[in-house]
């Protein structure tokens, strides 16, 4: 394993400064952020989705998608998400049971059995990076150019919901009315995400003719909703 101090930024005494008030999601139970891992595993089709702020010593993975409840904070130099935070754009491990990163400890990979993570780091308007969103299988998989450029934006996407949701905490009703806006939006869009792929895990050869057409359609959907989310984010920035 790499020198801890290898994982730490340059500016990590104003990137903790910069985190603090978001840690208040820590804490706080909110159906915000819990819808938004879930259909962040739903749309990458993977069993785990993660919104994680990178702390001191631990990252706190209280706002997920697929981990048991107990599973709320690690130490820091046991997760990839320590290094995913250093990366600009998207950090990927295609096959972790075979090649796995050397950066961290690797106990934490093991006891989760994890084959797969893709992570895209969280930065304040200031360029601070407070974390890191992640989608996590068990199995080995490919993720394509364009599935990175996805979870960049839905990184994105977490972020405005962040600062947003600061600038609401005091309107515990506006996450309700968010989501059921989101998804008279999009509900047709998860029904064909599922639908196809349900016909991809059918297909032999991932480079056939048919799985080309349905990696295409797939991320035309996935786009079409984190507009969707985008559009309805910046309608509720103009209201505050």
């Amino acid at each position: 394993m790499a020198e801890l101090s290898n994982l730490l930024p340059l500016n990590e005494e104003l990137r903790l400064q910069a985190l603090r008030p978001y840690q208040l999601f820590n804490t706080m139970q909110d159906e915000t952020f819990t819808e938004l891992v879930r259909l962040a595993a739903k749309l990458f089709n993977v069993p785990i989705g993660i919104i994680a702020f990178v702390e001191e010593e631990e990252v706190r993975f209280g706002l997920n998608h697929g981990l048991d409840p107990s599973m709320d904070r690690v130490n820091r130099w046991e997760t990839l998400c320590s290094v995913a935070m250093l990366d600009e754009g998207v950090s990927v491990y295609e096959d972790l049971h075979n090649k796995p990163c050397d950066l961290i400890d690797s106990a934490l990979v093991l006891k989760l059995n994890l084959g797969f993570y893709a992570g895209t780091t969280l930065r304040t308007p200031e360029g601070h990076a407070i974390g890191v969103l992640c989608v996590i299988d068990h199995k080995a998989r490919r993720f394509r150019t364009e599935e990175g450029d996805l979870l960049e934006r839905m990184g994105k996407v977490v972020m405005s919901l962040l600062d947003l949701r600061l600038h609401l905490v005091q309107q515990p009703l506006w996450n309700q009315q968010l989501w059921t806006a989101v998804y008279e939006r999009i509900e047709t869009s998860i029904l064909r995400l599922e639908t196809l792929a349900s016909l991809a895990s059918w297909e032999e050869q991932s480079d056939s003719a048919a799985a080309q057409s349905y990696q295409e359609s797939t991320h035309d959907e996935m786009l079409r909703i984190i507009d969707v989310l985008i559009e309805q984010i910046q309608l509720r920035n103009t209201a505050v």
